[in-house]
């Protein structure tokens, strides 16, 4: 296919568990290269190794921009499974903001849900004991520091197992399976257009 020099392009990827967010493989992790093979795009936030879902690439270094930086505040859904059974006093302080080492966050949209229908099985699969329950969160945030998510389930008592990206802004992984990836052209892209 010829690329329009007038289009932006995006790139949708369902990154899979044990692949970082750069094309270069790095000790015992994969790289997009291995699933990826589009000169000239670049991510567009990232997502850690341990962790799985959407991820977007683009060409374009405005539409990067735009949604990888917390000032345009585009909110990122994630499901999350954690150990235990959260209650509404756990769901409440993340809604409020919770307190970490690098300072409290923004509020989030929490709330209990049912294990997600159509979520794929992990490899290597989550480990679970037996003895002890496990639920899922759908969180939804406008900010990105370094494994927030993670330490925001830890700081309210309940330790994150898996964590899946859902959707970033209008984006989601709706249809794309592990490893797979969409292509998307977005004509002069306006930073405007994909605000909420």
């Amino acid at each position: 296919m010829t690329q329009r020099h007038d289009a932006s392009r995006l790139i949708l990827f369902n990154k899979p568990y044990g692949v970082l967010s750069q094309f270069t493989p790095e000790g015992r992790w994969r790289g997009l290269k291995d699933f990826i093979a589009i000169p000239g795009v670049y991510v567009a936030g990232r997502l850690d190794a341990d962790s799985e879902g959407l991820l977007l690439l683009a060409n374009d270094g405005k539409l990067q921009a735009h949604i990888a930086d917390p000032r345009f505040k585009m909110e990122k859904i994630y499901w999350v499974q954690v150990e235990g059974t959260p209650g509404e006093a756990a769901l409440q302080a993340l809604r409020e903001g919770v307190a970490l080492n690098d300072g409290p966050t923004r509020p989030a949209r929490a709330r209990l849900m049912d294990a997600p229908a159509a979520l794929w099985q992990r490899e290597p699969p989550v480990r679970v004991r037996q003895s002890i329950p496990t639920a899922w969160i759908e969180l939804g945030i406008r900010e990105g520091r370094n494994r927030q998510v993670r330490r925001m389930t830890a700081a309210v008592g309940f330790p994150t197992l898996r964590l899946v990206r859902a959707a970033i802004g209008n984006w989601s992984l709706d249809g794309l399976a592990p490893g797979s990836w969409r292509d998307h052209a977005i004509d002069q892209f306006k930073p405007s257009s994909t605000t909420r």
